[in-house]
């Protein structure tokens, strides 16, 4: 398979099911910001040197992140049944809020805002937190369009996900010895 095919030279690009959309579209800024996310937290992972624990996690929101984007660029669900990887459901959903409580319950109670940074791998997960933010606004421009509907499940699974990435910022600061600043 060659990495160039020439069809979307004229500006445009192709969904899943074969229909053909302007880059612009703002189904393709959707999943073009879950990839920017997926990047830069792959960015964060490559940045790890001790925490094992949340190099797992981010190679399984990674490979979440891949799904998703795959049913967002499937919006007449062609390859929903077919292709069980790219199923982002309760299960997936209930995972990030579990490893929210597990990484929150080891942190200082927030009594103000901070601000982002801290180390390599914190400020990184800052940085994909808003990217995170932003694939999140895209999806619910999306859901405002008949024509675009997004599952609801997948709204929800990139909110929560943005509360991960906030307090696994945070985890990996503390475990840096990287103190907080607050706002």
């Amino acid at each position: 398979m060659k990495i160039y095919t020439r069809t979307g030279d004229d500006g445009e690009t192709g969904l899943f099911d074969g229909t053909r959309v302007s880059k612009s579209d703002v189904r393709v800024g959707a999943y073009g910001d879950v990839d920017e996310l997926n990047a830069w937290l792959g960015f964060a992972r490559s940045r790890i040197a001790d925490q094992t624990d949340v190099a797992e996690m981010l190679v399984q929101i990674q490979r979440d992140l891949l799904a998703l984007g795959a049913r967002l660029a499937d919006p007449r669900q062609k390859i929903a049944e077919r292709v069980a990887k790219v199923e982002i459901g309760a299960a997936a959903i209930t995972r990030l809020e579990g490893w929210i409580d597990t990484l929150d319950s080891t942190l200082p109670p927030l009594r103000r805002f901070i601000l982002a940074g801290g180390s390599d791998v914190g400020s990184a997960l800052h940085v994909a937190r808003t990217v995170c933010r932003r694939a999140e606004r895209a999806m619910v421009a999306l859901q405002g369009r008949p024509d675009h509907a997004v599952e609801p499940g997948l709204i929800v699974y990139v909110n929560r996900l943005s509360d991960l990435l906030f307090v696994m910022a945070r985890y990996v600061n503390q475990r840096a010895g990287v103190s907080e600043i607050e706002w």
